[in-house]
């Protein structure tokens, strides 16, 4: 049988590796707009989201938002949402992505009392469902359609 990398490239999946964090999470770079971040892939949580800072960092086009989010930090988070956004992951795309920018100064808080270094976002289950994501934690990679 062949491996799981050959399988699943001849049915046109990307592999990305990720790295494990002190604090037991994925971590996964990825470019938003062309410019560079770090990010916990995630998959309890349903959205792709940014810090506030993530808005000029990322050159974000933001809109306020009636949603709220909830979380690890608590419920009830004023929210903004960026669209048409282009997210790239290795060698993986999508050109019409979307994110949720929140707070997430207790999330890097909390990374940051475990000495580990503090993150730009969280990768969600939006993006693992849209690229069907295959996870694969023994070789520390997943791999996007």
């Amino acid at each position: 049988m062949q491996d799981l990398y050959s399988s699943l490239k001849s049915k046109g999946y990307r592999r990305i590796k990720f790295k494990l964090s002190k604090t037991q999470h994925l971590l996964v770079k990825a470019k938003i707009n062309g410019i560079e971040g770090n990010f916990i892939l995630d998959t309890g949580a349903s959205n792709s989201c940014v810090d506030f800072a993530g808005i000029t960092h990322f050159e974000l086009s933001a809109a306020d938002s009636d949603t709220r989010a909830a979380g690890a930090g608590g419920t009830g988070m004023l929210t903004q949402t960026s669209l048409k956004n282009t997210l790239k992951m290795g060698r993986w795309k999508n050109k019409s992505f979307g994110l949720v920018i929140f707070d997430m100064s207790h999330v890097n808080e909390a990374l940051r009392q475990y000495k580990a270094k503090p993150v730009h976002g969280i990768i969600g289950a939006d993006v693992l469902i849209k690229g069907k994501a295959i996870i694969d934690y023994a070789n520390f990679c997943f791999y996007l359609k």
